[in-house]
């Protein structure tokens, strides 16, 4: 069946949103797998290498569950046929399914969690802090890309990561540390799923976590921009003065990542951000500059002014901590609770390798990368009206209050203020912004004006 399914896989993978070499050729394709459950349905899973004609690889993850017949329940699940033989040796075909999205094949990763078992080359390990609701189907998340996940009931939430790397995730690792913490800010670890690696000398990669569900929660991009559209909507009132005003869920959202940046540098191990550091951001900084000018020509413009931000951050005289922190914060990552900010998705940018993600970091991209996204919630509306300058004079209204009350709530619960006259913050906004320039350049041209226009902003000098 390998070579069979393989081919199978082959079509069907470049579809899926977790797949991340959409535009690359295929030069081979190979799989290997093992059985989760025998029951019906049949559970497998099986780790799928991909090489590229550019000479690169990499090894996906994809769970798959198996029916005699075609289930039409299913079709929109539906992965290919596969031949095979019944319990008397005749001839038929094996129907593969996508098992995240078959509810009857989702219950075995909780009841294999709950077990602590090793399956093949997996190993289930519950983290023994609260019961794991085993035996309920887990119904899937439509909003996922690159990983896929489940809710189990009102209890638990798993996520599986598709494209595997050799090492601990850095949601794991800092879901585990943080446990010690009872920081309010996060949703406690429950498990992790990890692989043995083809290599005996490699880490096992990781496989899966399960966390608490966050229950009657609000998005914070959702939140965010409602309160945008509220005040476009009123066409005399000040951001200040709208119903809808987001501000305060702001500085308490810039006090909850305080908070949390606190207890990471005390649970995980710290730098001090020394010379050295600050010279190798700014030349990596420049280099991505470099390659983004080759996708995104408008970046010329702004080409000098973008080398100064960077070359002010390698003759900084600033100080600093490197920790542990978040990577890929912005307000589609928090969710809003009646209790407070829960802050999710710690792995980092997942198209960064691993070894990278796990790097440590300075606080401050964080903080940049939550006011670019600041910046959007504002600005999105825009899209379908470039031209008219009264939203644009709102929208830089409601970006400039809620930014500003992000970094009030970092400083009273932090005493540091983020947003000062930081080189180093700066130079993440706008590092951040040559990399959206690049996504959208690739991906919705339309909102390349966005981006655009926040580095004209930023290397004018203004906060």
């Amino acid at each position: 069946m390998s070579t069979a399914l393989a081919e199978v896989l082959r079509d069907w993978m470049p579809h899926q949103r977790w797949f991340g070499g959409k535009g690359r050729e295929w030069a081979d394709v190979s799989e290997e797998g093992f059985f989760l459950s025998r029951t019906e349905p049949v559970l497998s899973v099986h780790r799928v290498r991909v090489g590229y004609a550019d000479g690169g690889t990499e090894t996906y993850l994809v769970p798959l569950s198996w029916r005699s017949h075609p289930e039409e329940d299913l079709s929109a699940a539906f992965v290919g046929a596969v031949p095979g033989k019944d319990a008397e040796g005749v001839d038929r075909e094996n129907y593969a399914y996508d098992a995240m999205r078959d509810r009857d094949a989702t219950t075995p990763w909780l009841t294999h969690l709950v077990a602590a078992s090793t399956v093949g080359p997996m190993h289930f390990h519950p983290a023994g802090v609260a019961s794991i609701p085993e035996g309920v189907p887990g119904d899937i998340v439509s909003t996922e890309q690159s990983n896929t996940s489940l809710v189990y009931g009102q209890d638990a939430i798993f996520k599986l990561f598709r494209r595997l790397e050799p090492g601990l995730n850095p949601d794991v690792e800092i879901g585990e540390a943080l446990r010690r913490t009872d920081n309010p800010h996060i949703a406690p670890l429950l498990g992790h799923v990890q692989i043995d690696d083809r290599d005996p000398s490699a880490e096992p990669a990781t496989v899966a976590m399960l966390q608490r569900f966050v229950q009657n929660a609000s998005d914070g991009w959702r939140l965010a921009t409602a309160s945008v559209r509220d005040l476009y909507a009123e066409g005399d009132l000040h951001a200040n003065e709208v119903g809808g005003d987001f501000a305060a869920d702001s500085e308490r959202l810039g006090a909850a990542t305080a908070a949390v940046h606190a207890d990471l540098a005390r649970v995980l191990p710290t730098e001090p951000a020394d010379r050295a550091w600050f010279a190798a951001t700014a030349e990596a900084m420049n280099g991505r500059l470099e390659a983004a000018l080759a996708v995104v020509p408008q970046l010329e413009e702004h080409l000098a002014g973008l080398r100064a931000v960077y070359a002010a951050v390698a003759d900084s005289p600033e100080t600093g901590l490197r920790q542990r922190v978040h990577g890929d914060f912005h307000l589609g990552q928090v969710l809003r609770t009646a209790t407070g900010w829960v802050v999710l998705d710690f792995e980092g940018e997942p198209a960064r390798p691993l070894a990278e993600r796990r790097q440590l970091d300075s606080p401050m991209r964080d903080v940049a990368g939550m006011l670019r996204s600041f910046d959007y919630a504002a600005r999105h509306m825009l899209v379908e009206q470039p031209d008219d300058s009264q939203r644009a004079y709102r929208a830089q209204e409601w970006a400039v209050r809620n930014r500003g009350a992000f970094c009030a709530g970092y400083s009273a619960a932090s005493g540091m203020d983020p947003c000062g006259d930081s080189p180093l913050l700066r130079a993440f906004e706008a590092d951040k912004a040559v990399y959206e320039c690049v996504y959208e350049a690739r991906n919705r041209p339309n909102w390349l004006m966005i981006p655009l226009q926040s580095l004209s902003r930023l290397t004018a000098g203004e906060s």
